[in-house]
């Protein structure tokens, strides 16, 4: 009896010792290098940026204001595929055509006052062939009103972090705007957003389709989707106020670029500005990836559990072209947890290095909830392993 009294008290006593024990991970983050050539670019405004990782690998005065004339469709689209993906909208809807979307000009399909078309129909021409009153259609069908679709895109841009962003319609005609205008660096971000959605790639790297039953042809006004391998995309644009614009998209080696050109004299030497800077981007650098994963689980003190679940989560990172196969990584990771544990809770981080420059962090997270034990719970435990019995 004296025995069993003992043992009691030296569990209440490690109970009472292990409570307060606390732990918490010491996080750091990783600088990013940068560098770019110098290239003699003849246009306003350039940017080259990596899609996955966002790092912008070239820029050139990419923050000025200017007008951007057609690639303003690009937020156009980037409304349009969220409403789809939210269910607000889908592929096979009809839409009708209103005498104001219908007398749009410029660039268009020649929407007839009443005439309904699918918004398919309707999306793939404004990317394949620009179609001014498509966009209007589209716009009107989904707000109600071009005005307040304009509104939504101006949301849109401040939710983006597009600081030198303002949209006046929705498709960059701009003989009577006053604050019509967006930058290079802008115009790069939405399209990053834009093509993450597939379909928009399916439609943007085609070079001819039709509508209306094959009656009517669209031809893509980018030619570097015929022309240049690996092109995917994605908009042009001119008026004579913004003169030759395009956000072009390519994929090549599985890593993804976005060349936006902003004012340039000619649609050839924009195009070919363009092809200059997927060439130097695809001519020096690749992305490192690694897959999210499941690592051994860890020891939890003072949770229900005695082990958690471990995850770390994905990483991808640009470098120097010929560098992927030399990239290390350093676990850091404490021995033991404390209970209470959300699923998700950022845990650790594994640190990714190229030689010796920190290039970035993914983080390690719990993969599982591990309530705090109680104290009653956690002395009846150590009673039960005490005696031997169940209580």
């Amino acid at each position: 009896m004296k025995k069993r009294v003992v043992a009691a008290l030296l569990a209440f006593c490690c109970c009472v010792t292990f409570f307060p024990f606390t732990l918490s991970a010491e996080e750091t983050t990783g600088q990013e290098s940068s560098k770019q050539p110098h290239l003699d670019l003849d246009a306003t405004s350039v940017i080259l940026m990596e899609y996955e990782t966002g790092c912008v690998l070239y820029e050139q005065n990419a923050d000025e204001q200017l007008p951007p004339a057609s690639i303003t469709k690009i937020m156009t689209l980037l409304l349009i595929m969220e409403a789809i993906e939210n269910g607000k909208l889908s592929w096979e809807e009809t839409v009708t055509a209103s005498e104001r979307a219908a007398s749009m000009g410029g660039s268009q399909i020649y929407l007839k006052v009443g005439e309904q078309m699918s918004v398919r129909d309707l999306v793939k021409s404004v990317v394949i062939a620009s179609a001014n009153d498509a966009a209007a259609a589209l716009a009107e069908h989904l707000c109600g009103s071009i005005e307040a679709f304009v509104e939504k895109m101006n949301e849109k841009a401040a939710t983006l972090s597009m600081k030198n962003t303002h949209f006046e319609n929705t498709n960059g005609l701009d003989d009577t705007t006053t604050a019509h205008y967006t930058s290079a660096r802008d115009v790069a971000i939405m399209s990053r957003a834009l093509i993450a959605y597939p379909d928009i790639l399916s439609y943007s790297s085609t070079w001819m389709d039709s509508v209306r039953d094959g009656a009517f042809g669209l031809t893509n006004t980018n030619r570097l989707v015929r022309f240049y391998p690996g092109a995917t995309g994605l908009k042009t644009g001119s008026t004579s106020k913004a003169k030759f614009c395009i956000s072009a998209t390519a994929m090549r080696d599985d890593m993804h670029l976005i060349a936006v050109v902003m004012g340039a004299p000619t649609r050839d030497i924009r195009n070919e500005i363009a092809k200059e800077l997927l060439d130097y981007g695809f001519a020096n650098y690749a992305v490192y990836r690694e897959e999210g994963s499941e690592l051994p689980p860890i020891a939890v003190k003072g949770g229900v559990l005695d082990t958690c679940r471990v995850k770390q989560a994905a990483f991808s990172a640009l470098v120097d072209k010929g560098t992927k196969g030399q990239i290390t990584k350093e676990v850091n990771l404490p021995n033991h947890l404390t209970a209470p544990l959300s699923a998700g809770q950022r845990i650790g981080s594994v640190s990714y290095y190229n030689g010796e420059e920190l290039i970035g962090e993914a983080d390690i997270v719990a993969g599982e909830d591990v309530a705090k034990i109680s104290f009653f719970e956690l002395y009846f435990r150590m009673l039960q392993s005490c005696f031997g019995v169940n209580l």
